[in-house]
């Protein structure tokens, strides 16, 4: 099975959450920002559940296609993350999402010279 580019993760990802009735999505470059990720990719959840269901979701198609995650914070279902290691998705309640506004500290991060 040949690996998945970015841009067919985060494509298979946004599919994922649109067809799951996830909300306010919002996809973020990271190229030059940060070596941890390529994208990163926040979205809410009407309900815990939701939130819990939207994740599991994308971790199951993610691994059909031989691509590699790690999930944390599912058992809470106020914010989730699921690693795809080139895309990092953030799926929470929308509450929580208020609070750490992460949309707003990685649009602001400035741009890394890569030499």
């Amino acid at each position: 099975m040949k690996k998945l580019k970015a841009d067919e993760v985060l494509a298979l990802v946004l599919k994922d959450l649109d067809d799951g009735k996830a909300t306010d999505i919002v996809t973020i470059p990271l190229a030059g920002k940060t070596s941890i990720a390529d994208y990163m990719v926040i979205a809410s959840g009407t309900s815990q559940r939701q939130v819990a269901a939207l994740a599991e979701r994308i971790v199951f198609d993610l691994k059909k296609k031989g691509v590699k995650t790690s999930i944390e914070g599912k058992s809470g279902g106020e914010w989730v993350i699921v690693d795809a290691f080139d895309v990092i998705v953030h799926i929470f309640y929308p509450e929580t999402r208020n609070f750490y506004d992460l949309e707003d500290m990685w649009k602001q991060a400035p741009v890394k010279e890569v030499s």
